[in-house]
């Protein structure tokens, strides 16, 4: 794969704690506006433009998006940002108590995209892929990276534990507890040597961030039709990590109804689509084991084991043998009826189901499962994955104008 140094636009230490932010798209509408008026001049005010607007505006005006660049200037003006013109690699480091991640950030080639040297596993919704380009048109630049996964390299390991002896460019812990760490890469050769080692990784993953990585092939594939040679847009922003230190934890279901069943009704059901009910031992929601489901539904939580194998993915069991024919959600991408969560709390997952729905709690996807499914070139249903930490994005912002 083709992995590049990239200049940027990228905080001053001192503000940077501040300005990153979580990526747009795990806040709900009241939670980015919650954030950002706490937040005013951090990088999802920019993301999320929005918020900058009274309730019910069009998220889509062409004054939305506007406003996004005046603020991305303003953020330059007041010296939060200040521009990064020397062609480097950063090395991005996430630590909890528990887990520990180190990635490398630079331009990832359109064209591994295309050819599927980088990997896809769910599909994207044509308004979502669509908001990132017009964002990313009126901001002029990349913003939020893609979050990729790679194939183990020694190699490359060896070269970023060397590049991390020296003092990094940001330390700062979010309020989640995750500590954030960046070491800024310039050194000719140890550009090159990272450039020359990625050059022998025959694919990547993607995560987190297929909307973003989308719109950006989009971009550069309009760009091309212009004529534009030598762009920056054959290129998009991407963090890449080594498979084996990436965490993904459970993606949760909750529905808002019980379809007019009652609780018989919908256990008798259950049963008879070939799974096996018990009850839930006290303070256990969480399944333990792949094929088997955590149940809230009439104030109770139930084990549901399912007997035909664990080939398949457990979020496609579901779908295909409860939430669809049992519960009519066909299409969860756009059913109403059915939210999602990341790893949910017990208490969580029963206050949002409340007294009339219910939810699901999963044992979690694996990384094997996900490259094993990308490697064949099939799809996830939605919502398969749920990576821990969450990249911040702000913390680099590749102008392509």
């Amino acid at each position: 794969m083709h992995v590049s140094p990239i200049t940027c636009l990228r905080p001053l230490p001192e503000h940077v704690a501040e300005f990153a932010a979580l990526p747009y798209d795990v806040f709900t509408d009241a939670e980015a506006r919650e954030y950002v008026r706490k937040h005013p001049t951090s990088f999802l005010a920019i993301d999320r433009p929005e918020t900058s607007f009274e309730e019910g505006h069009d998220p889509y005006a062409p004054e939305v998006y506007a406003r996004a660049s005046e603020l991305l200037r303003e953020r330059q003006l007041d010296r939060t940002l200040v521009r990064d013109e020397k062609p480097c690699f950063y090395i991005y480091e996430q630590s909890t108590q528990s887990h520990r991640q180190i990635g490398l950030m630079g331009a990832i080639a359109a064209d591994d995209y295309a050819d599927n040297t980088i990997r896809q596993h769910e599909l994207t919704l044509s308004a979502k892929e669509e908001d990132r380009v017009r964002h990313i048109e009126a901001v002029r630049a990349q913003t939020g990276p893609v979050f990729l996964a790679y194939p183990d390299s020694e190699a490359i390991n060896v070269i970023l534990n060397a590049a991390m002896q020296g003092e990094p460019l940001y330390d700062f812990c979010t309020s989640d507890g995750v500590r954030q760490r960046v070491w800024r890469i310039a050194r000719e050769v140890a550009v090159g040597a990272l450039s020359v080692a990625f050059s022998t990784i025959d694919r990547a993953y993607i995560a987190d961030g297929h909307h973003r990585a989308a719109a950006a092939v989009r971009i550069c594939q309009k760009r091309r039709a212009e004529g534009r040679q030598d762009d920056p847009a054959e290129e998009f922003l991407g963090v890449l990590f080594p498979a084996s230190q990436l965490q993904i934890l459970a993606y949760d279901r909750v529905v808002r109804d019980t379809a007019g069943m009652t609780e018989d009704e919908l256990l008798e059901r259950i049963e008879a689509a070939g799974f096996s009910v018990t009850k839930a031992p006290d303070d256990t929601y969480r399944p333990a084991n792949k094929g088997t489901f955590g149940m809230y539904a009439f104030g109770t939580w139930h084990l549901l084991t399912w007997g035909q194998g664990t080939n398949d993915l457990d979020v496609a069991v579901l779908q295909d043998n409860v939430l669809d024919p049992i519960l009519g959600i066909e299409e969860p991408r756009s059913d109403a009826r059915i939210s999602f969560v990341g790893n949910g709390t017990k208490d969580e997952l029963e206050r949002l189901a409340g007294d009339a729905g219910m939810a699901f709690a999963l044992f979690p996807t694996s990384i094997e499962e996900l490259m094993a499914i990308s490697d064949a070139g099939g799809l996830m249903p939605p919502k398969s994955t749920w990576f821990e930490p969450k990249l911040l994005s702000g913390l680099a912002i590749r102008r392509i104008w």
